[in-house]
Order: C-alpha cells, then sequence, then structure tokens
C-alpha cells in the first residue's frame, strides 16, 4: 500500500509539471492598447488623417448611465419598432428595425426542463431582464460623423422580404440624405450560421471613409455554473491562439481608460472569431475566411455590458461606387456535428474548440469522437457511455496488465515483508535494505505499476470532461428512469427509489445530499468490492480512511450527471473484473467474500468494544 501511495504522489506532480510545461509553451495570446478607444490617441498617417488599415471605433451598444439614460431610450425604441420574423426548422425569433439588431432567438430542438413545453432562449432584447444580442453597423471615418452611418439605434427599412427563413433572405436599407444608401442583407442556413451582407453605395460627388463592425452585447453579468472544468464567457480564434476569459476576467481587462471601458484589443490577420459561450449555447462573430480584422472585448463599467466586437478595416468609397463586405453569426447550440461542418464547410478556422476540450485536448477530442461515432451506432447515449468505457479499457489493458500482475506478485511477497518489518524494528535503513534485496532475489519492480497509472489519469479524466461539458447528453435518456444523463440520478432512497407517495427532495435542499439514487449507490457498492478484493492495509489510519472511501465518493458523486456516474460504475466493474482474473492467473485466488466476513467481524468486535 505504501508503493502504491508513492505511485500516486508520483503522478500527481508529474501532472503538475505537464499543466507548467503547457504555460510556457503556450502562452496567451499578446494583448495590445486599444488604439482607438476613446480618450486614447488614434494612430494617423502623415497628412494627419486616420491610417487606412485601422479600424474605426463602433460606438458602445446601448451604453446607458443612470444620468444619461440612453439604455431605458433604446429599450423604448426596440419596444415600440416593426420586426421581422425569423422561423426555421431549429429556430424562431425576430429582427427590430431599431438597428437591425439580431435581439430575438430561441431553439425549438431544446427545452428550458425535460418536462417543459418551454423552449430554450437564447438572445433578448434591450429592455427584458437580461438583454443579449448581436448588432451590426458602419463607424465613420474622415468627415463623417456618427449620425451619417447606421448604428445601433438606426432605424431601417424593410426593402425586400418579410420573414427571414431557410432560403428567403430579407435586406434592409436606410439612407443618411447626404448621398449614402446602406443596405444589410440577412440571412439564414438549416442550422444556427446568419449571414449579414453589409454595403453602401455613394451617390455623392466626395469620397467617404467608413469600417464596417459587428457586435453581441450582453447586459449585466451572466450566471454561470462555476465548475473547474468548465469555461462559460469570452472565446476567440486571434489566428493561431484560442483564448479563454470569464466574465470576471473581462471585468478586470484594465488596458484602457477605465472610464473608456476596459478592452482587450487583438489585429487579426487572416483567420479569427470572437463571442460568447455557455456550456451549450455560444454566439460568435466571425468574419469571412481570410479576413483581417480587429478582435475586440471590453466590458463597459458604468453599465456592466460585456461586448465583443469584429470591427473590419476602414474602406473607402468613391464617388459613385458601391463597397461591401460579409460576416456571419453563430448563435445556437454548441452541437459538435455542426460547428465541425462550418469549420470544413465555411472555413472557420479551428470552430470546434469553441467547445472546451481542456488541457488535455488531444484525448478527450478523439474519446469524444468515439463516444459521438458510438451513439450513432447505438442510438443510445446510456449504451454508448458503457461501449466507450469497454473500448478504453481494452486499450488500456495492456498497461493495465503490467500494474495488476506487479500487485499480485507484490503480494505473494507480503508474509516476507512482514517478517523484514519484525525482523528491522525501527531501524528503517535495515527494512529499507532487505525490502530492495527482497525484490531484486524476485525480480520485482515496485515501480512498474506508476506508468499504466500516470497513462491512465488523462485518458479518464478526459472521458470525464467530455461526458460534462458536451450538449449530446443533455435530456439523452439510458433506460428506465433515467431519462437524462446529464442531470443526477432522479430516484431517491427516501423514497424508496419510488415506492412511497412522495417525490425526491429537490436539488439544492437540505436533503438532497443524502437523498442516493440507484446508480450513486451501484457506484458505492462497485467500489467497496473492488477494494475488497485486496488485504485491507495494516495501519490502521490507512485501513480507517480506505474504509470510508467508497461511501464519501458514493456521497460525493450523488449529485453528478447520471452519465458520468454510470461511466465510473462501468469502470470499476472492469477494473474489478480484470483484476481478479489476473491475480487468479498467477496463482493469487483473492478472497473476497473471505475479506468481506473478515471486516464485518472486525467492526462487531470494535461496535462491541
Amino acid at each position: 500500500m505504501d508503493e502504491q501511495n508513492r505511485n500516486l504522489i508520483l503522478a500527481v506532480v508529474l501532472s503538475g509539471i505537464v499543466l507548467l510545461a503547457w504555460q510556457f509553451l503556450f502562452p496567451a495570446p499578446e494583448v495590445i492598447v486599444d488604439p482607438n478607444a476613446p480618450g486614447v490617441a488614434q494612430t494617423t498617417g502623415p497628412d494627419g488623417t486616420l491610417s487606412e488599415d485601422i479600424a474605426l471605433v463602433p460606438p458602445a451598444a446601448d451604453a446607458g448611465t443612470e444620468t444619461t439614460g440612453l439604455d431605458s431610450q433604446t429599450a423604448e425604441m426596440v419596444s415600440d419598432a416593426p420586426r421581422i420574423e425569423i422561423d426555421t426548422d431549429r429556430v424562431v425569433g425576430s429582427v427590430s428595425l431599431v438597428g437591425g439588431r439580431i435581439d430575438d432567438l430561441s431553439l425549438k430542438d431544446y427545452k428550458t426542463e425535460l418536462d417543459s413545453d418551454e423552449i430554450v432562449t437564447l438572445l433578448t432584447p434591450v429592455g427584458s431582464d437580461a438583454p443579449y444580442y448581436a448588432v451590426y453597423g458602419w463607424a465613420p471615418g474622415g468627415t463623417l460623423e456618427l449620425a451619417d452611418v447606421p448604428g445601433p439605434t438606426t432605424q431601417w427599412q424593410i426593402e425586400s422580404g418579410d420573414v427571414l427563413s431557410l432560403e428567403k433572405p430579407v435586406t434592409l436599407r436606410w439612407e443618411n440624405g447626404k448621398g449614402l444608401i446602406f443596405h444589410r442583407t440577412i440571412s439564414i442556413d438549416r442550422d444556427y450560421l446568419f449571414t449579414i451582407e453589409q454595403s453602401v453605395e455613394n451617390t455623392s460627388t466626395e469620397a467617404a471613409r467608413m469600417a464596417a463592425y459587428g457586435i453581441v452585447a450582453r447586459h449585466g453579468t451572466p450566471e454561470v455554473s462555476r465548475y473547474f472544468v468548465l469555461h462559460e464567457g469570452l472565446v476567440r480564434q486571434s489566428d493561431k491562439s484560442l483564448e479563454e476569459a470569464d466574465y470576471k476576467d473581462m471585468a478586470d481587462f484594465a488596458y484602457v481608460a477605465r472610464e473608456a471601458g476596459n478592452a482587450e484589443v487583438i489585429e487579426i490577420t487572416e483567420n479569427g472569431w470572437i463571442g460568447f459561450t455557455g456550456k451549450n449555447w455560444m454566439t460568435t462573430l466571425a468574419p469571412a475566411p481570410g479576413q483581417p480584422f480587429t478582435s475586440v472585448a471590453k466590458h463597459v463599467p458604468t453599465s456592466n455590458i460585456y461586448q465583443v466586437e469584429a470591427r473590419l478595416p476602414t474602406q473607402t468609397v468613391g464617388a459613385g461606387q458601391t463597397i461591401s463586405n460579409t460576416t456571419y453569426l453563430f448563435a445556437g447550440a454548441k452541437e459538435w456535428e455542426t460547428i465541425k461542418r462550418y469549420q470544413d464547410e465555411t472555413g472557420f478556422f479551428r470552430f470546434v474548440d469553441s467547445i472546451d476540450w481542456g488541457w488535455f485536448f488531444f484525448f478527450t477530442k478523439p474519446i469524444f469522437w468515439l463516444l459521438h461515432s458510438l451513439n450513432n451506432l447505438i442510438g443510445n447515449m446510456g449504451w454508448s457511455i458503457v461501449a466507450l468505457t469497454v473500448l478504453l479499457k481494452a486499450i488500456m489493458f495492456p498497461l493495465a496488465y503490467r500494474s495488476y500482475v506487479s500487485m499480485a506478485r507484490m503480494k505473494e511477497l507480503q508474509p516476507e515483508m512482514e517478517k523484514l518489518k519484525e525482523a528491522a524494528g525501527d531501524d528503517k535503513e535495515k527494512l529499507q535494505r532487505g525490502m530492495m534485496e527482497l525484490y531484486k532475489t524476485n525480480k520485482v519492480n515496485p515501480a512498474s505499476g506508476c506508468l499504466p497509472l500516470l497513462l491512465q489519469i488523462p485518458v479518464f479524466f478526459s472521458l470525464y470532461k467530455v461526458i460534462f461539458v458536451t450538449i449530446e447528453l443533455r435530456h439523452a435518456p439510458w433506460l428506465g428512469w433515467i431519462r437524462d444523463l446529464s442531470a443526477p440520478d432522479p430516484s431517491s432512497i427516501l423514497n424508496l427509489f419510488g415506492l412511497l407517495p412522495f417525490a425526491a427532495p429537490e436539488a439544492g435542499s437540505m436533503l438532497a445530499f443524502i437523498s442516493l439514487g440507484i446508480l450513486p449507490i451501484l457506484l458505492g457498492i462497485s467500489m467497496w468490492l473492488q477494494q475488497k478484493l485486496n488485504p485491507a492495509p495494516t495501519d490502521p489510519a490507512q485501513q480507517m480512511i480506505f474504509a470510508w472511501m467508497p461511501w464519501v465518493f458514493m456521497f460525493m458523486l450523488g449529485s453528478f450527471a447520471s452519465g458520468l456516474v454510470l461511466y465510473w460504475i462501468t469502470n470499476n466493474v472492469i477494473t474489478f473484473t480484470q483484476q481478479y482474473l489476473i491475480m487468479r492467473s498467477h496463482g493469487h485466488k483473492p478472497d473476497v467474500l473471505g475479506n468481506i466476513l473478515r471486516s464485518l467481524r472486525l467492526r462487531r468486535k470494535e461496535d462491541a468494544a
């Protein structure tokens, strides 16, 4: 048992070294100061005008204060404005003609609760409890002013289309009264991708300069789950660098003056996207692949607005000319297959990395691909988890075999090791020499089980990560009472698993912790049986710790997702079977029943004493 402890400690230390090395080899992308933020000097050319390649700054989306009241004014405008309906097989909502903003979107395929008819709402307009929306426009350059270009509060007119649906785009029109005519065409595909084409026609006699932008804004600090294995907040791809930051990090950005709004700005040369992500849903701005742009993440402290921007380079439209650009908006569920299709077909660079694969992505990605493929074949995510666990254990079996053989041979030497301990007494140096000689004589390497243990840690943590963060388990049934593998086991020992006529305690209540379901109890039993496969440790303190460990884990994992508990049960059963058979094949016959009976007799003696 001492050797196993040393192996475990070594595995933890080496894992820490891996994490530190990763941070050293793959540092976060370099952050630059926003050259266009209010209160910060802008880069100018030799003639004192703005440089051609500098993206102009859009206004903060609906950023109001107690004195300006801009937020409430915008809410009233949005509430009273006409809307264009959005209706496809997968989403429903509307586009407001104020700013042409996409601020009302719900997902038809996903319910808020398992037994509810209410569908998930992703985007909501200003004036709702938690406004969350996308808005597009142009930032003025040269002699133009904000009123000369369309922004978040511009009143657009419908030029064509009355309902935004598959293969039926809508086109908006706005004229500034000075010879500039703006068009915006919005289309949507069969899933969650909006295409926004913006153009400006110059009918005046003078050239005009401006820069197109897209904004996704969230009012107020969103509620997040706060699980350490899950990222929720900012996610963006900046050429070849992926960045993640939670909402607290965004509020702490301090690269420009506080009164201007903290911002983090990165210049993208070729490929990138930026947005907000949660466990299951995401809203992301993505300029056309190959398009350079300025990627901006900011927090406006005066109104507590979290905002991401994609600013395109400044363009000049000459007299009688027309310019245009195309950007995309992903707003929907983080379905691996859908996101991967956008990566492969539309060209969004590393778009599948918007899913939080974690540190061990080189394990997590193939493990999820295997789980997804098994589910397509089997048609049931629960049995797919069981099949995946069996396959992983089969792949890791050669390594596990070495570990179990080593444990079996160490147990064969245990009587001789006990004799050495008695002979050495308190002389630890003599005991160490005797044990090394014993290992050498019997050709046993006590550290042979360390490498298999170390390699299995990232594999099984990756499986835990996959089951926890991917949407494919949400509301996915297994069998009988398990109707949602992403939720805890709904059965309860307190009502005898449904036999008594009252419901189980709700999650978060005082009784929920002891309201164990069938799966957590099976988990505790499987861990207990696996532990009884081996003799109890001789040290009383270790013996007590290991005796309580299965039941502690049973309560700890009782509130975890059923899919995770199912994986642990399957893994424990397979591990027990493998170890039992391997130990028997080497002449060691584990007395599991005898260990259980001796444990019970010892406990009765302790209670009697």
